[in-house]
C-alpha cells in the first residue's frame, strides 16, 4: 500500500511530444495557407484550435510539474522547455491571425521563404524533442539543434531581404506596414525555435 502514497509522477516526454506535434500541425496548415489562400479563413481558424489546444498541453505540463516529486530533469528546464515551445505556435498564430484580419490578397515569395524556413525548424524541433527521452541519442539532438541555429540565421538573412523588397517595391505603406508585420511574426517563430534548441542543448549537457 505504500506506493499509493507516495506523491505521483507524470511522464513529461508525453507532453513535449503532444506539443510538438501540435505545433508542427501549425506550421503545416500555415504553409499550405501561404501556399494557396483559398482556405484562408478554414485555416486560419485551424491555426487558433491547435494555439488554444497547445496552450492547455502547457498549463497542464506546469501544474503537473507543481504537483510531481521526481523529475526527468531540472524543474526550470521543463518549465523552459514547454513555454518556449508554446511560443513557436503563438507566432504562427500571430503571423495567421494578422495574414486574415489585415485582408492581404496573395503571399509574396518573401513571406513563403520565412513559412518554408519556419516549418523546417518545426520539423527539427519535435523530431530532437522525439529523441529527448532518457537522453538515447545525445549526439543526434545536438546536431538538430545546431541545424535549428542555422536556419534561424537563414531567418534573419531571409526577413532582411524581405523588408529591403518591400520597402523598395510597395507603394502603399499601410500595405508595407501590414506585411512587415507579418514578416516580423514569422522570424519570430523561428527565433523561438532556436530558443528551444537551445534549452535542449542545456538539457543534453547537463544530463550526459
Amino acid at each position: 500500500m505504500w506506493k499509493f502514497l507516495l506523491p505521483k509522477t507524470y511522464n513529461f516526454y508525453l507532453f513535449f511530444i503532444e506539443a510538438a506535434e501540435k505545433i508542427k500541425e501549425g506550421a503545416k496548415e500555415l504553409d499550405l495557407l501561404y501556399e494557396d489562400f483559398d482556405k484562408l479563413k478554414e485555416r486560419v481558424e485551424r491555426i487558433k484550435e491547435l494555439e488554444h489546444e497547445c496552450d492547455k498541453i502547457t498549463h497542464k505540463t506546469l501544474e503537473n510539474l507543481n504537483k510531481t516529486f521526481v523529475c526527468p530533469f531540472d524543474r526550470e528546464d521543463i518549465h523552459s522547455l514547454i513555454t518556449k515551445m508554446d511560443n513557436i505556435l503563438d507566432f504562427i498564430d500571430a503571423a495567421a491571425q494578422r495574414t486574415y484580419l489585415y485582408k492581404i490578397e496573395k503571399p509574396t515569395e518573401e513571406g513563403r521563404k520565412l513559412v518554408k524556413i519556419l516549418l523546417s525548424s518545426v520539423e527539427k524541433v519535435e523530431e530532437a524533442v522525439r529523441d529527448l527521452k532518457n537522453f538515447k541519442k545525445p549526439k543526434a539532438i545536438l546536431e538538430l539543434c545546431v541545424e535549428i541555429n542555422t536556419l534561424e540565421n537563414e531567418g534573419d538573412v531571409a526577413l532582411r531581404q524581405g523588408l529591403a523588397n518591400l520597402f523598395d517595391r510597395c507603394k502603399d505603406p499601410i500595405e508595407a506596414i501590414k506585411r512587415k508585420e507579418i514578416y516580423e511574426n514569422l522570424e519570430n517563430a523561428i527565433d523561438s525555435c532556436e530558443d528551444v534548441a537551445n534549452v535542449m542543448e542545456s538539457i543534453i549537457l547537463k544530463n550526459t
